[in-house]
């Protein structure tokens, strides 16, 4: 019997014996157990690559297998990616927001395992971002997939893709709450109670699945003693602020990179100059090598000196004012490192690098306030680890997914009051100079335009093209005020667009504009078209989206708008029609 045999057979016994209800909460766990394993697979390929390529290498070479490392990583990324799965890197966690608002919350199947691939051959070699997004990746792949497997609707896979995310996360770092609270926050656009429950589901399997796996292995090899002093307050607010610039700083670091790398139109040339300058930081600044967790690890248990030991330059250096220094290149680079690791052609995430950052941050703010002797010694551990939070928060602009996951991190809520605080002031500090998350502007940069709101998304769904009427009758620019006349004796409508013999919009005559004329019998005979039209308010681009056109009939104050391609004329549109095709839209959805 035929695979697709079995499987209408088991959807027509679910059909019979199980709700769509409940027929999610199973497949959710399932999603969830996938989804970890990938994790699993994921991080343990990288360390086993990273333990192959550098254990004790450095000690004797002087770290110069570094400057080769990146560019044969990056390359083998690109080969395989590009031409044997045909799936390019980059970020990944923009696409699934595309799938989610453009696609009908499609994404293809060879993601299920591509980024697993790339991801591991880039970081593994050195490329200095994270396995978070691609790990995002593949969840929302198998969460995608199985929804279309099991013949769910679009709504049920967007809930899945949000499952998949969750149990990714959840492996990885161990945090389950956090893990879906960033499928809230980041992928999703709304969450009811009935689909709250799916995600906590896959999100409690993705951890128990990686807890199976490889036992309780965090990525993070500490835990909170310091209990929360109200004294730091005002530290924690500076640090606050100060991170809220650097993941401005960060975002713009990003953003501005890649598209130095995009110029290049050989992609080979690419890698090559991408990969070499890569590894010439990396040669420099070793701590700045693939995801840095261990470097935070280090700052964290109040060892600053260990992040030196590595470098070829700098290990016999034991210097604070010299750790100040290096701590801050690498604040300024690791956003550089990370854009040329996936513009280069690389797969991987800024999720692990805005930690990364944000953790040197905390550090670097509590170690200079501690050398210059003021009257209160911060722990330098408590800061890291809310620095982290702070520029996760900035960047990506996820506040509660960054209070919760540190919290999780840390064994415990001891910092909850300064997460919650920073968390805050971060957000609100990158957001009055920048409104859009990463993720966000890097879809704005490529010419897409992502809903906010319940409201952008309806509006996203609708098609100009199939709400545009066309019954409106065209008039030639050269015809006369009586030929016109004609024309409103067979026309609906008050509206005559004017289209030239090629077919370009010249303007448009309205039933009022002619209304004292048009029983002239002389003005019948010696007015043409062209001398009583007049521009319309505003003109639609039949390829524009629907926000754009919602706020030309705000600023025009018109009922009617023409829809134009190329210049040429396609048909008119309404406010009535477009509200009459939300609440269809809205009506369905509501019934899914």
């Amino acid at each position: 019997m035929a695979k697709t045999d079995y499987i209408t057979r088991f959807l027509i016994w679910r059909l019979r014996h199980l709700s769509t209800k409940n027929f999610v909460l199973i497949v959710s766990g399932v999603i969830g157990i996938v989804s970890g394993v990938a994790a699993v697979i994921l991080k343990s390929s990288v360390h086993a690559i990273q333990e192959f390529l550098t254990n004790s290498f450095y000690e004797e070479y002087a770290n110069f297998f570094y400057i080769i490392y990146p560019i044969i990583g990056i390359s083998l990324a690109y080969i395989i990616g590009h031409y044997v799965l045909n799936d390019k890197g980059g970020h990944g966690i923009p696409d699934v927001l595309l799938s989610i608002s453009k696609k009908s919350s499609l994404i293809p199947r060879v993601k299920m395992y591509s980024r697993v691939i790339t991801s591991a051959l880039t970081v593994g070699f050195g490329g200095s971002v994270g396995l978070e997004a691609p790990i995002v990746v593949t969840g929302s792949a198998i969460g995608s997939n199985v929804g279309v497997l099991m013949h769910l609707n679009a709504k049920k896979r967007t809930l899945l893709i949000g499952c998949g995310a969750a149990g990714a996360i959840s492996a990885i770092f161990g945090a389950p709450i956090g893990a879906v609270i960033f499928a809230i926050e980041v992928i999703l656009l709304e969450v009811s109670i009935g689909s709250f429950i799916p995600l906590l589901i896959a999100s409690v399997t993705g951890a128990l699945t990686s807890i199976l796996l490889q036992g309780n292995e965090s990525t993070f090899n500490f835990s909170i003693s310091e209990e929360f002093v109200a004294s730091h307050v005002p530290y924690y607010f500076g640090l606050a602020v100060f991170t809220g610039f650097i993941s401005l700083y960060f975002s713009k670091t990003i953003i501005n990179t890649e598209s130095l790398l995009d110029k290049f139109d050989e992609p080979f040339l690419k890698l090559l100059y991408g990969g070499a300058f890569l590894g010439l930081i990396l040669f420099i600044f070793p701590p700045i090598y693939g995801e840095g967790y261990d470097t935070l690890n280090h700052l964290v248990s109040g060892q600053p000196n260990n992040i030196l030991s590595k470098s070829p330059f700098f290990s016999e250096i034991d210097n604070p004012y010299f750790i100040i220094l290096f701590l801050s290149l690498i604040i300024l680079i690791k956003p550089i490192a990370s854009a040329i690791t996936i513009g280069s052609g690389g797969s991987g995430g800024i999720f692990a690098p805005s930690l990364f950052v944000g953790g040197i941050a905390g550090f670097l703010f509590a170690y200079t306030a501690n050398l210059f002797n003021l009257p209160i010694v911060l722990p330098l551990a408590s800061f890291t680890l809310v620095g982290m939070c702070a520029v996760m928060s900035g960047v990506q602009h996820a506040p509660l997914s960054a209070i919760f996951l540190i919290a999780e991190l840390t064994g415990g809520y001891e910092l909850l009051i300064p997460l919650m605080l920073v968390s805050s002031v971060s957000y609100v500090t990158t957001t009055y100079f920048d409104k859009d998350s990463l993720y966000k502007k890097q879809l704005i940069a490529k010419g897409t335009f992502l809903p906010a709101t319940k409201d952008e998304e309806v509006l996203e769904l609708m098609d100009i093209k199939k709400i545009m009427e066309t019954d409106l009758l065209p008039v030639s620019p050269e015809a006369s005020l009586g030929d016109l006349c004609e024309l409103v004796k067979l026309s609906k409508r008050n509206i005559f667009p004017v289209v030239n013999d090629e077919g370009d919009l010249n303007g448009i005559v309205t039933l009022d504009d002619i209304r004292e004329l048009m029983f002239d019998a002389e003005s019948q005979k010696t007015l043409k078209v062209k001398q009583l039209m007049h521009s319309p308010p505003e003109v639609i681009n039949s390829n524009e989206n629907m926000q754009n056109v919602m706020d030309k009939f705000e600023k025009s104050g018109a009922w009617n708008l023409p829809v134009i391609e190329s210049g040429k004329y396609l048909g008119f549109i309404s406010k009535a029609r477009i509200f009459h095709a939300y609440r269809k839209k809205l009506i369905r959805q509501n019934q899914e």
